[in-house]
């Protein structure tokens, strides 16, 4: 059996993360999406995604394809009915497709023999305010697979800590004088990750591999730091993918950072309207604000966006890939890919120069811009053209 994820027909709800990504690749829990599929399964997949995305992401087709949502949280019961499967079958969970079996693929999925999930309730990402909303459920099925038969590295004497069963610490992981409470919810230290003085952590909490708090930091669950990634100030109830920073005071709560994203000092966002009303989010398939039934919703910031020290987010901001936010006041609720500027004032964040800091700030990680990124992102500046006035 050859096992794809597909994007299925989730991409443009999932941007402005899926620009940049498979809908797999997002990150809920303490592992994405695709993570856990691997885990389960036993088995390593490919993509079928966006044709620009393609190169980076490879899809590997055989005579026997198993091909499965993407945007589906993978548990132990469905990879067993997805393996059943027999040639020609579709696997079914209410009206939604999960997976199908076929020799080719182009196959119409219409004419294949339905066979119905009826084990358990399939939870999937849908939208992209999903990705905290459900990230509790997530991080503690994570937490589970990945700790099951393992010991964890002890709790240091100087850490303060509640409900040690449900406390995992990783090797080389470094924690001193900070307070861990798991009571309200599963807490993991990744590989050698760091803990830093004065943090006050309420789980559930996930700090991935090489991830950091900053000293006094403040957590409120359930949160997800990818891995390289560095947190302060007060965080609560979102997920940052990898590779980001929000290193100093300031506000972040029910969001969802991209990858390379970094906010500025005393940056805060609204996660809840003045009028207590429901949040609106700027939808990239109707081309307006739509509704999300949240009435706490903060910021969703695509890959290699940045804003400057004090920057304000109203609630309900949705920022594309690449862009640069600064000065007084809020900006826009809906700020597009390569967008310079902010409230007084915006421009077409010119290519070179966004490609420029992209590679110096990869380079601080060990890594590089490569030119399959480079084609993604000159895709995603000639489809995104529309949003920008200038």
């Amino acid at each position: 059996m050859n096992f794809i994820l597909s994007d299925f027909n989730k991409h443009t709800t999932l941007l402005p993360f899926t620009y940049t990504r498979p809908t797999c690749e997002l990150r809920c829990g303490i592992l994405t999406l695709r993570e856990k599929w691997e885990k389960l399964l036993g088995e390593k997949v490919s993509f079928q995604t966006e044709e620009y995305l393609q190169a980076k992401y490879p899809l590997v087709e055989t005579d026997d394809n198993i091909v499965i949502a993407g945007n589906v949280f993978a548990t132990a019961a469905l990879c067993k009915a997805i393996k059943n499967l027999k040639p020609e079958q579709k696997l079914l969970a209410g009206n939604e497709i999960i997976a199908y079996r076929v020799k080719e693929l182009h196959t119409p999925t219409i004419e294949l023999e339905q066979v119905l999930f009826l084990e358990e309730e399939v939870d999937a990402i849908d939208f992209t305010w999903d990705i905290f909303a459900k990230n509790g459920k997530a991080l503690e099925a994570d937490f589970d697979l990945i700790t099951a038969g393992r010991k964890s590295q002890p709790i240091p004497d100087s850490v303060n800590y509640i409900n040690e069963d449900r406390i995992f610490i990783e090797e080389g992981a470094q924690l001193q004088f900070a307070t861990l409470n798991a009571s309200t919810g599963s807490i993991y230290i990744g590989k050698d990750a760091e803990v830093m003085e004065g943090s006050i952590i309420r789980g559930a909490f996930a700090l991935c591999d090489h991830s950091s708090t900053k000293l006094g930091t403040k957590v409120y669950g359930p949160t997800t730091v990818g891995p390289h990634s560095k947190i302060g100030g007060e965080v609560s109830n979102s997920v940052i993918f990898g590779f980001s920073n929000k290193g100093h005071e300031g506000f972040l709560g029910n969001s969802v950072l991209g990858e390379w994203c970094n906010l500025g000092a005393d940056t805060n966002t609204s996660n809840l309207k003045n009028n207590y009303a429901e949040v609106k989010l700027w939808s990239y398939e109707t081309g307006r604000f739509a509704k999300t039934g949240l009435q706490f919703c903060g910021l969703m910031m695509g890959d290699h966006s940045k804003c400057g020290i004090n920057t304000m987010f109203n609630t309900g901001t949705v920022i594309g890939v690449s862009a640069n936010i600064y000065g007084a006041g809020y900006p826009r609720n809906f700020i597009p890919s390569f967008n310079w500027g902010g409230p007084q004032g915006n421009m077409t964040y010119k290519t070179n120069k966004a490609y420029e800091v992209a590679d110096v700030v990869m380079k601080r990680r060990g890594l590089s811009l490569e030119q399959m990124d480079i084609d993604i992102l000159d895709h995603i500046f000639e489809a995104t053209t529309k949003y920008r006035k200038d």
